[in-house]
């Protein structure tokens, strides 16, 4: 842009710029200078403005310190010219108040357009400098979103609007779920300015991701670049159950990366222009390799996640046994985020006595905790296959473990259900207390307890209690209800509100409380309920 009040001037230095090969917008003044930038877009604004110091309106000082203050012109060079304004003074004047270089008249044709190539080259290069500290920003927390991701969907999502933001481009990644059993495509569009594009995820047929690596990786590793026309990409990924993919107008750069051998790539496409740059295309391939460093890590949590539950699930009753005159039903859920071994259990046992009922939890999440319950099960089972009363089987279960582990708490409930299902002992070590609810709908805790199991402390006799025909008795640990932030008696009350109104049968009432309290929790759940006084079948 060249900015001089006379016309002869303004006419011979834009002929010199023209003939150097630039394109040259004129303005006659101050004001119509900053209009002209104020309305071009940010994509077409010029590299550069040559300024008069002396102007009608404004002096090119006060031009310059505005288009410094505006951040859409901040690094635009100005070059101030003048043919009054000669002395030193002028020339600190104009360099101080934000002017990039200073010529006095008269100009050598060679001189302007060594200072206006001068200033373009700092410029170009500041510009693609802050690009890609941009771009290497927005690669560092779309590699955050992506390690952050907990499922399929969700890493797919991460993975198409990095590539969106990184390039400026709409964008999709295709991958396969932690499990390998379901392919996401998150298709984005182009970003707007300041904020996340729009994205679909939706589900397409698993061999569409060996149909893309065939395109460029195949069966190897690290990443690779390939190119497809429109058509090419409409034919492989848009068909019927993938339109919502077709959002590329050309040529469309579609990168694949795989971390090891056998293991299902991760894609990502991007509009083809997008990729012009050798910044673009190492910065697109670095998020590919993020991504199937991610999704690698994911599916490796999966697959520990599965192994751990299997193994958490070996130490936990494989059936309920059949008696008369009581219903069992159990549920067991381990924490939603959790790949570590609970200490959660619950046991059902016949005795000499009746039908024992026990549950409880070893502190901690650990391998250890899942030892030691599993020990602790055990132990109750030969105690109680003795035929010892709920007291005693607590009081050698304390000394079980203050013996053989010092360092472990554990909380238990113990239930006896006396033949017939009318009368029930009960014996609480440290324990949420069980809930019980009669045939009319009436519930209470039965809030008896003693300590914990460890502390080597003598447990008090267990607690008689007649329960009408019919009623169900509700045992669980505290992962059920427990709420970071909310108070232990409130939710218990809640509970208790809930089983009042729930379904009579008990299979119904146990998926109705993992329903309404089960989600998203932190803690493992055991939850046993039995119907009392009633034949079974």
């Amino acid at each position: 842009m060249v900015l001089d009040d006379n016309d002869t001037k303004r006419y011979i230095i834009g002929s010199w710029l023209r003939r150097a090969g630039h394109t040259v917008v004129e303005a006659a003044d101050g004001t119509e200078g900053l209009a002209l930038l104020a309305g071009c877009p940010d994509g077409e604004l010029p590299e550069l403005a040559v300024v008069d110091v002396k102007l009608p309106d404004m002096s090119g000082f006060e031009v310059c310190e505005q288009i410094k203050a505006d951040p859409r012109t901040a690094s635009l060079p100005v070059i101030h010219i003048s043919a009054h304004a000669i002395e030193l003074s002028d020339r600190t004047q104009g360099l101080h108040r934000g002017a990039d270089a200073y010529l006095t008249d008269p100009i050598a044709p060679d001189e302007l357009l060594a200072t206006v190539t001068a200033a373009l080259r700092y410029a170009r290069a500041r510009r693609r400098a802050e690009r890609l500290a941009a771009r290497v920003a927005a690669l560092n927390s779309s590699t955050l979103a992506v390690y952050g991701a907990k499922d399929g969907h969700t890493f797919a999502e991460a993975a198409a609007t990095g590539a969106a933001t990184l390039t400026r481009s709409p964008a999709v990644a295709v991958a396969l779920s932690p499990d390998n059993r379901t392919l996401h495509v998150a298709a984005a569009r182009t970003p707007g300015p300041g904020g996340a594009p729009p994205v679909k995820v939706f589900r397409s047929e698993p061999r569409l991701l060996d149909l893309l690596a065939g395109r460029a990786l195949g069966d190897g590793t690290g990443t690779a670049t390939a190119l497809l026309s429109a058509a090419q990409w409409r034919a492989l990924v848009c068909r019927e159950d993938g339109a919502e993919a077709d959002v590329f107008a050309g040529e469309v750069a579609l990168v694949l990366a795989r971390t090891k051998k056998g293991r299902p790539p991760v894609a990502l496409a991007v509009d083809g222009g997008a990729l012009a740059g050798v910044d673009a295309r190492d910065l697109l391939s670095q998020l590919a390799q993020a991504c199937a460093l991610a999704l690698e890590a994911l599916r490796s949590r999966s697959e520990e996640h599965a192994l751990v539950l299997t193994l958490q699930r070996t130490f936990l009753p494989d059936r309920l046994p059949e008696v008369p005159d009581v219903d069992l039903a159990v549920r067991y859920e381990p924490a939603a985020d959790d790949s570590e071994i609970g200490g959660d259990f619950y046991e059902v046992i016949e005795t000499p006595a009746g039908l024992l009922l026990a549950i409880g939890d070893v502190a901690g999440h650990s391998l250890q905790a899942a030892m030691i319950m599993g020990e602790v099960r055990h132990a109750l089972r030969a105690y109680a296959i003795e035929g010892h009363d709920p007291r005693t089987l607590l009081d050698r279960l304390d000394a079980l473990l203050t013996r053989l582990r010092p360092a472990i708490t554990v909380t238990v409930c113990l239930v006896l259900v006396e033949p017939g299902g009318r009368r029930i002992q009960v014996a609480n070590a440290g324990h949420i207390p069980p809930l019980l609810r009669h045939p009319d709908g009436s519930t209470r805790y039965l809030t008896e307890h003693g300590p914990l199991l460890g502390l080597n402390v003598r447990h008090p006799a267990g607690t008689a209690h007649d329960v009408p025909e019919g009623s169900t008795l509700l045992l669980l640990t505290d992962g059920l209800i427990e709420v970071p932030g909310v108070d232990l008696g409130n939710s218990l009350a809640a509970l208790e509100t809930t089983l009042a109104g729930a379904p009579g049968e008990i299979e119904d009432l146990c998926d109705l409380l993992l329903e309404r309290y089960g989600r998203e929790k932190t803690d493992d759940i055991a939850l046993l309920a039995a119907r009392l006084g009633r034949t079974a079948g």
